[in-house]
C-alpha cells in the first residue's frame, strides 16, 4: 500500500476514534439499586432532572438508590399505539389470568409519564381482542387503579378541578368504578408564542387572543401544526372550537389556517420557526413556548422583553393535566406509586417551575429550568414567588366544558386546509386584495360565503329489509352528531378515505372559485 494512501487511513482512523477514547465512562447503576422502567415523550432535560431527584428522594426516604430506565420511542399518540399493540397481544397470546388481570413483570413498562388527560384516557379505555380459545372479545385496561388513600388525594388535588378539567381520573363512584386510572403530574397550557421583532416589521401589536391570529397580515407568517400528526396541537385548535363555539369557532380555525406558512409535523418546531424569525406568531404548549423565550434571552432581559414572547389568552386557555399512569402488569408496581409519590412531594413539584439550585438549595432542577406549571394548587399558592413564571394555571384556565367536538379536527382541518394549503391561501389572499381594490359588495359576500361554506355529507342508512338508502346533511352543528356516528361506520367499512376525498374537493373547488370571483372583480 503506498504511504501517502496508508496515512491517510491512519489519519482518519484517528479522527473516528477521538470521540471514543474522550468519551466519558457512562454510569453504572449501583447494584443494589430499584429500577424503574418508564416510557415517557418527555425531552433530555425533564428525564435527567427527574431522574437525578428521584434518586435523591428514595435514597432518603427507603435508604436505597433508585435508576430509571427511560424508553422514548417517539410523542404520547405513538406511546399509545406502541402499548395497544403490546396489551392486545397479551389477550391474543393468552397472558390473563382467569380474572382477567396479568401477572405482574408480564408488561415491560412501570409507567407512562407524561402526555395530555385525553391519551391517557385512551389508556383507561383499553385494548380488546380474542383470547385463544374464546368466541367474544375480552377488554383489558392498560392502565392500572393507583389505589392512594382518600386523604393522600384530597391532600394533593382538594377538589379535582383545574378550569373544566380534573387533575386525576375522578373513575365513577356512583357505579363503583375505581379511579386514579391515572394521576396529574402537572399542567399544560396551550397558548401563543410570538416574534416581537417579526411583529413590529409587520405592524401588528402583540397577540392576547385566538382571534387577533385571523388579521390577515399574518398571512405567511403564522407557525401552524398538523392536527394529525400532533396530539397537544390537536387539542389547542379543539379548545378553540370548546371556546368560541361552532361557527366562531371554525371561523378562527380557518382563518387561521389561511394565514399558515406551513403545518409541521411536530409541536416543538413552531417555537423553534418562531425564535429564527420564520413566523411571527403560533400556537404553542407553553413550556415550549417559555423555554424558547428563556433559550434567546440576552443578558439583563426579562420574558417581558425577550425577542421572544409566550402569552396564555385569559379566560380561553385550556390548561390540562399532564398525566402520570401506572401501567397494568408492569414489574415493579410499588416502585411506581413511590414514583408518583416522589412527583407529587415537594421536592418532585418544584423542579418543574424553580429556578436551578444556588448553593445550599435542596429543591429544583440542578441544570435546566423546566418552565412547566406544578398540578398541585396549595403548592403553586405558597411558593408561586419563587417561580420562573410567576402564573397560577388555576386563574388562567377556561371553564368551557367540552363540546364532544375533538373528533372533527383531524378530518376538517386536513380537507379545507392542510392538504389544500396552496389554495386556501390563494383564496384568501386574493379575496383581501380584491377587498383592498374596491371589490363590489355584492362579489365580497359571495367570495365570504364560498369561503366559509361546508360541504354535505352523504349519511348511509341501513334499513330493516337489508337495503340502503342515503340522505345528505350539512356539516353543522345540529348534524354532527349523526355526521361523527357515521364516520365511524365508515371507517370500519373500509369507505372513510373516499368521505375525506370528497370534503377536499368540495373545498378545493370553492377556493379556486374565490379566487376567479376576485380575478373578475379587479377587471371591473
Amino acid at each position: 500500500m503506498p504511504l501517502a494512501r496508508l496515512a491517510i487511513l491512519l489519519v482518519f482512523g484517528i479522527i473516528l476514534g477521538v470521540p471514543f477514547i474522550f468519551r466519558p465512562p457512562e454510569a453504572t447503576p449501583p447494584r443494589d439499586a430499584a429500577t424503574l422502567v418508564v416510557i415517557t415523550p418527555h425531552n433530555e432535560q425533564i428525564r435527567l432532572e427527574f431522574a437525578t431527584a428521584f434518586d435523591e428522594w428514595h435514597r432518603a426516604n427507603y435508604n436505597q438508590p433508585a435508576v430509571i430506565d427511560w424508553r422514548q420511542p417517539g410523542g404520547t399518540s405513538e406511546i399509545r399505539k406502541q402499548l395497544n399493540a403490546l396489551y392486545k397481544k397479551a389477550i391474543a397470546t393468552g397472558q390473563l389470568r382467569t380474572d382477567g388481570t396479568l401477572e405482574y413483570g408480564s408488561m415491560p413498562f412501570d409507567l407512562c409519564f407524561g402526555g395530555g388527560s385525553y391519551e391517557h384516557d385512551q389508556l383507561r379505555i383499553g385494548v380488546s381482542d380474542t383470547p385463544p380459545g374464546g368466541k367474544e372479545p375480552v377488554n383489558l385496561s392498560i392502565s392500572a387503579p393507583a389505589g392512594f388513600t382518600d386523604a393522600e388525594i384530597k391532600e394533593w388535588f382538594g377538589d379535582n378541578i383545574i378550569g373544566a378539567g380534573y387533575l386525576y381520573e375522578p373513575g365513577d363512584p356512583a357505579k363503583n368504578v375505581p379511579g386514579q386510572n391515572w394521576i396529574g403530574s402537572a399542567l399544560s397550557g396551550f397558548g401563543i408564542v410570538y416574534n416581537r421583532d417579526a411583529l413590529k416589521r409587520l405592524g401588528l401589536p402583540e397577540p392576547a387572543n385566538w382571534p387577533d391570529l385571523c388579521d390577515p397580515r399574518y398571512s405567511g407568517w403564522l407557525a401552524l401544526a398538523d392536527p394529525r400528526a400532533s396530539g397537544s396541537v390537536e387539542t389547542s385548535f379543539n379548545s378553540i372550537l370548546d371556546n368560541f363555539g361552532w361557527d366562531e369557532g371554525w371561523r378562527i380555525l380557518r382563518d387561521m389556517c389561511a394565514n399558515a406558512r406551513s403545518f409541521a409535523n411536530s409541536s416543538p418546531k413552531i417555537p423553534l420557526d418562531v425564535s429564527a424569525g420564520e413566523a411571527a406568531a403560533g400556537l404553542s404548549i407553553d413550556y415550549y413556548g417559555r423555554y424558547q423565550s428563556q433559550a434567546v434571552m440576552r443578558p439583563g432581559e426579562t420574558p417581558e422583553t425577550s425577542r421572544v414572547g409566550y402569552i396564555d389568552p385569559i379566560g380561553t386557555t385550556f390548561i390540562d393535566a399532564d398525566p402520570i399512569t401506572i401501567l397494568r402488569g408492569g414489574p415493579n408496581p410499588e416502585l411506581a406509586r413511590r414514583f408518583v409519590r416522589f412527583v407529587l412531594s415537594d421536592q418532585g413539584q418544584a423542579l418543574w417551575q424553580f429556578p436551578t439550585r444556588s448553593a445550599g438549595d435542596t429543591l429544583g432542577p440542578v441544570n435546566y429550568e423546566l418552565r412547566r406549571m406544578p398540578v398541585r394548587r396549595d403548592f403553586i399558592e405558597a411558593n408561586i414567588d419563587r417561580f420562573v413564571d410567576k402564573v397560577d394555571p388555576f386563574k388562567l384556565a377556561s371553564t368551557t366544558p367540552s363540546r364532544n367536538w375533538r373528533s372533527a379536527v383531524k378530518p376538517m382541518m386536513g380537507a379545507f386546509a392542510i392538504d389544500i394549503h396552496h389554495d386556501i391561501r390563494a383564496a384568501w389572499d386574493a379575496m383581501h386584495e380584491a377587498e383592498k381594490n374596491g371589490a363590489s359588495a355584492e362579489n365580497m359576500a359571495r367570495m365570504r360565503a364560498l369561503f366559509y361554506a361546508w360541504p354535505e355529507h352523504t349519511l348511509t342508512k341501513k334499513n330493516a329489509d337489508g337495503t340502503t338508502t342515503t340522505e345528505q346533511l350539512i356539516f353543522s352543528e345540529a348534524n354532527y352528531k349523526a355526521i361523527r356516528a357515521d364516520w365511524r361506520e365508515a371507517e370500519k367499512g373500509g369507505r372513510m378515505n373516499d368521505v375525506r376525498i370528497a370534503y377536499t374537493e368540495f373545498f378545493r373547488k370553492n377556493y379556486r372559485e374565490i379566487v376567479r370571483i376576485a380575478r373578475v372583480s379587479g377587471n371591473q
